[in-house]
């Protein structure tokens, strides 16, 4: 499976990938040995012994994956152009079996995690919801060409996507100084504001945007003034 090596080479990176998981009991839980057996949950891992883990195979590829991953963290190797060659490469190639194998262990354990904390489910829902609200965000603004990345020049593409990010945070971040002012002015005529209630505010909103109208570019040489994020109550002073 293509994730295995992503596992593997976040673990290896320090990284606690939480990936959001959907239908779990459709993948597979590995066994650290074909003995191994377990009171509760035994069930849930796979009785075929050829998908237990292979911990020589890892201890024997144990130097070339820390080189790899040292060539990563210091930017000589992209972590992108290695995952490309992993899920390229023959599964014969010994550094994507390496990876794999750490990979399915890795991935067992977030499984098992991921089951038994109630309060991990939540926090990878509320992650991935603003990942794809953000996601979401970006292609409603990327209008123009339906979307699509029409150049095939990778440096065009990557710039494309990099002004988009530009773009989308400068919207965001724009709103958000508007929410917060709202939000002052509200403290300030003796509202009261619930941290749930700012908490289910979303940057992401769409009605002030005039992707189509006039922009004045007249005043963009002026610097704006310093922003204060904090919101305070009003018996602390605004």
């Amino acid at each position: 499976m293509k994730s295995f090596p992503v596992f593997g080479l976040a673990h290896l990176l320090g990284i606690d990938l939480l990936p959001r998981i959907r239908n779990f009991q459709d993948l597979t839980f590995h066994r650290p040995g074909p003995q191994v057996r377990y009171r509760h949950i035994d069930a849930l891992f796979s009785a075929d012994p050829r998908t237990c883990i292979d911990w020589q195979l890892i201890e024997n590829g144990w130097k070339d994956l820390i080189q790899v991953g040292l060539s990563v963290r210091e930017g000589t190797v992209s972590s992108v152009t290695l995952l490309r060659r992993l899920n390229n490469h023959s599964r014969k190639n010994q550094i994507y079996r390496v990876f794999r194998e750490v990979g399915r262990a890795v991935r067992t354990v977030v499984l098992l995690r991921y089951l038994s904390d109630p309060q991990l489910r939540e926090q990878i829902t509320r992650a991935t919801n603003k990942a794809e609200a953000y996601n979401g965000y970006t292609k409603w603004l990327h209008f123009g060409g339906d979307g699509y990345l029409r150049s095939r020049d990778p440096e065009l593409q990557e710039k494309a996507v990099k002004f988009l990010d530009l773009m989308a945070n400068s919207i965001i971040f724009s709103t958000t100084v508007d929410m917060t002012d709202t939000l002052r002015q509200m403290a300030a005529q003796g509202r009261e504001l619930s941290p749930d209630d700012i908490a289910a505010l979303s940057p992401h909103r769409r009605d002030n945007v005039l992707r189509f109208g006039d922009y004045d570019t007249a005043t963009l040489h002026i610097p704006p003034g310093p922003y204060d994020s904090a919101l305070r109550r009003p018996a602390d002073g605004l």
